[in-house]
């Protein structure tokens, strides 16, 4: 102000003049920027006396113009106290209550309201029943400018939940009806509003009250209408509305925790009704006409045996079963709903396991228990909204009844997946840890309807999930990376070399060998072993009890340079003899011979098992000059790889290495590093 002669330095202040034009004060002071750019104004205490007779002013224009710079300055903290200090709110209201403001004016004075109850400088229910009843009024009118609507709808949402009186007064003003109309309006800002008022009403209502507005709603057919025109409209889903549908997903879905947390009570006759319900539909036919002329005893120890079919760990007391909470009775209702709606699938399930004797039957009731503690778990059922999840799933909202359709899907699911992995009881915990795994897998595609979910969940067989398990393993260690990939081809000729050398190493120490004559008793032992010097093969006969016989006490040898051919299974000579008789297929597979000297001469070994095969043939082939070739030689190839590669990358731990090598940067231009040592002499 000095250095512009301005008087009266305490009349301005400093304003940022981007975003939201804060005013700079000593408590914020410390918050400015390099870079950034401030104003010199009016100080906030100024500027709101300017705008508090501004818009008591009577010419409409100096009005307008007044509330509209109040809407945008009211959201700097420090103007909006002074402001307030100034009972600004107070007429606010009068321009409201009075109602001759419309349009622009009406909009800019709602907004300007909205802004300054942000800051909690004043309680939402000191708000007069005028006021409210004329913000009702603009919500429930159709002749309403649509951002004054979008405001009033705000406005509403944000007294809600601060006071029961208040909450029940929005929703006795504005009813389920007229928010729904305000749904279907082509405007999605309003039907954004209208959403949060809907949710907001929700979240404030008691259990009860909640209960009888979601039924309304459903009988109002809201899910297929958000299913259709939000979901699938041509517009692009806004964060808020995603938001909101999972707001109202969780709300619909938290209706059946009262159910999951109730367990079953065993002297309730409409309970025990809901359970005998299972068992006559699935065995109605075979105990019904075959019952009646059976005394208590034995028509109670039918029922048990067909308890024990349908699946239950307590056969004689099966309400016994449902008495874990969660799930509760909600694993009850998801039974009968299946026995109900798909009378041919339960049936089929039920009769299918139960008739089986191999001990491989899928039990319906405890897969059912378990598999609904699963659907709620995934689902989040009991849970509290997140406040700022936006998780969805677009088929909740195209299709009614959504947890029992999904129940009546995915315990089929578990049928099938028990079957594809021959899964006994003992494997009960396993098959279910699959199945919550397909079915999460495949909600994280976010598929559009419960037919597109069934069509996926069942193409995500056992062996699917065997193998995304597999390539997920890879992935985490890295070892599919394109760096990595190259490092392991890298390292495999060294790694080959190794097992070359222990190959040879085996055959220096050699083994023992039984003979077997034309038939097929073993009666006979012979050692062989390679020098030291790797030069000549030692072999001769030995007794029964040695376990290692010394190079100088084998007699016969064979040079390695003779070696012409090694021979494997039915290529040996010594498995064609015609007094062998009938080939004995573990002979066969353990079978090798030596070709020598001028091909005429074959050393015949019968290996003691196949671990001992593999090593003796791929040591062979090594000293041949051949490639190994036995599949434990690609079994101890991926083990040192797999280790060597962890080694290596122990210090690169988190941190992710790119596909593609940095480039190099060019050479300078000045790169000589040549000394001219002629000059220097002369």
């Amino acid at each position: 102000c000095r250095r512009w002669s301005l008087p009266n330095a305490e009349h301005y202040a400093l304003q940022y003049v981007d975003g939201r034009q804060t005013y700079i004060t000593e408590s914020n002071r410390g918050e400015i920027k390099n870079g950034s750019i401030l104003r010199l104004t009016t100080s906030p205490d100024q500027e709101a006396e300017r705008l508090h007779s501004g818009i008591q002013s009577n010419n409409s224009d100096v009005k307008t113009d007044s509330l509209k710079k109040l809407a945008g300055l009211s959201q700097d903290v420090t103007f909006a106290q002074e402001f307030i200090n100034r009972n600004g709110l107070k007429q606010i209201f009068h321009i409201v209550e009075e109602g001759n403001a419309t349009g622009e004016m009406l909009a800019h004075t709602l907004k300007a309201f909205m802004e300054l109850m942000e800051h909690d400088f004043v309680s939402w229910e000191t708000l007069s029943a005028a006021f409210i009843k004329r913000i009702v009024t603009y919500v429930n009118m159709s002749s309403v400018d649509a951002s004054v609507q979008q405001l009033s709808l705000s406005i509403l949402e944000n007294m809600v939940p601060t006071s029961r009186l208040l909450f029940e007064l929005v929703r006795k003003e504005v009813t389920l009806d007229r928010l729904l109309t305000h749904l279907q309006a082509t405007n999605a800002q309003l039907q954004v509003k209208a959403m949060a008022l809907l949710i907001a009403l929700l979240l404030a209502a008691a259990d009860a009250e909640r209960r009888d507005m979601m039924d309304y709603l459903q009988e109002k057919n809201i899910r297929q209408f958000i299913h259709k025109n939000i979901i699938h409209s041509s517009e692009p889903l806004g964060d808020e509305m995603a938001h909101y549908l999972y707001v109202l997903q969780s709300v619909s879905l938290n209706l059946c925790e009262r159910r999951m947390r109730t367990s079953m009570d065993p002297y309730s006759q409409e309970q025990r009704e809901l359970l005998q319900s299972l068992r006559q539909t699935a065995f109605e036919s075979e105990s019904e006409a075959s019952s009646g002329n059976f005394s208590t005893e034995r028509r109670r120890s039918l029922c048990a045996k067909e308890f024990r079919k349908l699946g239950f760990t307590n056969n004689s007391n099966p309400a016994e079963d449902l008495r874990r909470a969660p799930p509760g009775l909600l694993a009850l209702d998801n039974m009968v709903y299946f026995s109900r709606h798909t009378p041919n699938a339960y049936s089929r399930f039920v009769l299918e396991n139960s008739s089986r004797e191999d001990k491989h039957e899928c039990p319906f009731a405890r897969s059912s228990i378990q598999l609904t503690l699963i659907l709620c778990e995934i689902l989040h059922v009991g849970e509290p909204c997140s406040e700022t999840a936006q998780a969805f799933y677009p088929m909740f909202f195209g299709q009614d009844h959504f947890f029992e359709e999904l129940f009546c899907i995915c315990i089929q699911l578990v049928n099938k997946t028990w079957k594809e992995m021959r899964a006994t009881q003992e494997d009960f915990d396993k098959v279910l840890q699959v199945v919550r795994e397909q079915i999460t897998r495949t909600l994280s595609l976010k598929p559009t309807s419960l037919e597109l979910f069934k069509t996926r969940v069942n193409a995500l067989n056992y062996s699917e999930i065997l193998k995304l398990r597999q390539m997920e393993r890879l992935h985490q260690e890295e070892t599919l990376a394109v760096p990595v990939l190259e490092l392991r081809e890298r390292l495999k000729p060294e790694l080959l070399e190794l097992i070359r050398q222990q190959r040879l190493l085996h055959l220096c120490e050699g083994t023992l060998f039984r003979k077997i004559s034309s038939r097929r008793r073993q009666d006979k032992l012979w050692y062989c072993r390679l020098s030291p010097n790797r030069k000549m093969l030692h072999y001769g006969d030995v007794e029964e009890g040695v376990c290692s016989a010394p190079i100088e006490s084998l007699t016969e040898k064979i040079p390695v340079a003779d070696m012409k051919l090694l021979l494997v299974g039915k290529e040996c000579l010594h498995t064609k003899e015609k007094s062998s008789g009938k080939q004995n297929k573990d002979v066969l597979e353990l079978a090798f011979s030596i070709v020598y000297d001028t091909e005429e001469y074959c050393l015949n070994f019968i290996a003691p098992n196949r671990y001992e095969f593999c090593l003796w043939t791929d040591g062979l082939n090594v000293l041949l000059g051949k490639e190994m070739t036995s599949e434990r030689t690609q079994t101890d190839l991926d083990v040192l790889l797999s280790m060597e590669l962890k080694l290596r990358l122990l210090d690169l731990e988190n941190i992710s290495i790119p596909d593609t090598p940095p480039p190099v940067p060019k050479p300078p231009s000045n790169l000589n590093f040549c000394y001219d040592f002629s000059q220097a002499e002369q």
